[in-house]
């Protein structure tokens, strides 16, 4: 028997074969058939291992109590969602987008505005190249590279993400990290890089770790052009066409040192920084510490810092952008607690008791409060 390509069956006695490849074909195609949706499941099974997705959101009500000013009560948002793919045992790949109008220093997002869409950004695209065990490559817009100690924004927000190279190195009791950043391209004029070394000792001290190092950043072509991002001073100094006076080289001084007391972690740390370029309103520090961790569900950690910043410590465009309204000229106190509800939900609130425009001779209150309700996967 065989079938013709017509549909029907016919005797083909001159072929004593035929009769078997028409039996066997069908099996043969329905084996194929029903394999190749395992293929494509185990193909999937090792996609998923080289792929990990993770995001969150939190929920913000902010209180702002300015002397001179209007007080603003708002509710903000920020949500982020990302990816890390493996490309091979030595290169990943990580990509999150996030919340925000574009501002390097925050992805908040204020709601009002006549429920208008709001705008979404890459907050990351880079690539880490784990060249050996102990020297890693970071390439792109990166997350920050630089040790914070006690993570204060004395100098870098929590939120920055910069663009260019890296190179981190990790042996023992020694880290270190090489940046070559990007910070503006000008049609008109000479761009605008940062260069920058840092390095540091980790080591066992007593019960507990004590970390210690130095910072060395140099901004080129600073002095005689527009603030960064968006033009605004921030506390810098401006000359008369609303340029920055000055140059910006900073050295960093910092250490942290970290124990446990009974159940409770502890972190304290301190950290200096100066602009090496000026000689007045060239200074800053942050002292603090955190006490607890809330990680699991029913834990909490609080912490203090009291941060002083002069007007050209550091360029303002990328420290806190919360901590006396943001920028430099700004000093005082930030309390923060937060409390695990239940495993990645946690409720948070921040409190800044600060004297602002201290060098313009225009010294008053700032006061900002913040509640948060925080959601992570």
């Amino acid at each position: 028997m065989c079938k013709q390509s017509n549909g029907f069956w016919c005797n083909d006695m001159h072929d004593p074969l035929a009769s078997c490849r028409a039996l066997f074909l069908p099996i043969a195609m329905a084996v194929m058939m029903l394999s190749q949706p395992a293929i494509a499941d185990n193909e999937s099974d090792d996609r998923a291992d080289k792929f990990s997705l993770s995001g969150d959101m939190r929920l913000r009500y902010e209180m702002i109590d300015e002397d001179g000013e209007v007080d603003r009560n708002r509710a903000r948002y920020r949500a982020r969602l990302g990816f890390v793919a493996t490309i091979n045992d030595e290169i990943t790949m990580t990509f999150r987008l996030a919340t925000g109008g574009g501002n390097p220093v925050s992805t908040n997002q204020t709601a009002g505005d006549g429920f208008s869409t709001k705008d979404i950004g890459i907050d990351m695209a880079y690539i880490e190249w784990s060249a050996t065990d102990n020297v890693h490559i970071l390439a792109g817009k990166m997350k920050n590279p630089l040790f914070r100690p006690g993570k204060n924004a004395l100098i870098w927000d929590s939120d920055l993400t910069p663009e260019g190279v890296a190179l981190k190195y990790q042996s023992g009791n020694y880290f270190g990290t090489l940046i070559g950043l990007f910070v503006e391209e000008r049609a008109n004029s000479d761009d605008s890089m940062l260069l920058g070394v840092q390095g540091g000792l980790s080591f066992a001290l007593g019960s507990g770790r004590l970390i210690a190092g130095a910072s060395y950043y140099d901004y080129s072509n600073t002095a005689g052009n527009e603030p960064f991002y968006n033009g605004k001073s921030k506390g810098n100094t401006l000359d008369a066409d609303g340029n920055l006076l000055f140059d910006y080289s900073a050295l960093e001084l910092f250490v942290q040192y970290e124990t446990q007391i009974g159940p409770w972690p502890l972190m304290v740390f301190g950290d200096w920084v100066q602009n090496t370029e000026i000689g007045v309103e060239d200074t800053a520090y942050a002292v603090g510490f955190r006490a607890g961790s809330a990680k699991a569900p029913g834990t909490a950690q609080f912490s203090w810092t009291y941060q002083d910043i002069e007007a050209d410590a550091v360029i303002a465009t990328f420290n806190d952008s919360d901590f006396g309204g943001g920028g430099t000229d700004a000093a005082g106190h930030v309390f923060k607690g937060k409390y695990a509800l239940r495993e990645n939900i946690l409720v948070g609130f921040a409190y800044m008791l600060n004297d602002v425009d201290r060098s313009a001779g225009n010294e008053h209150d700032y006061s900002r409060i913040q509640i948060d309700l925080e959601f992570k996967f």
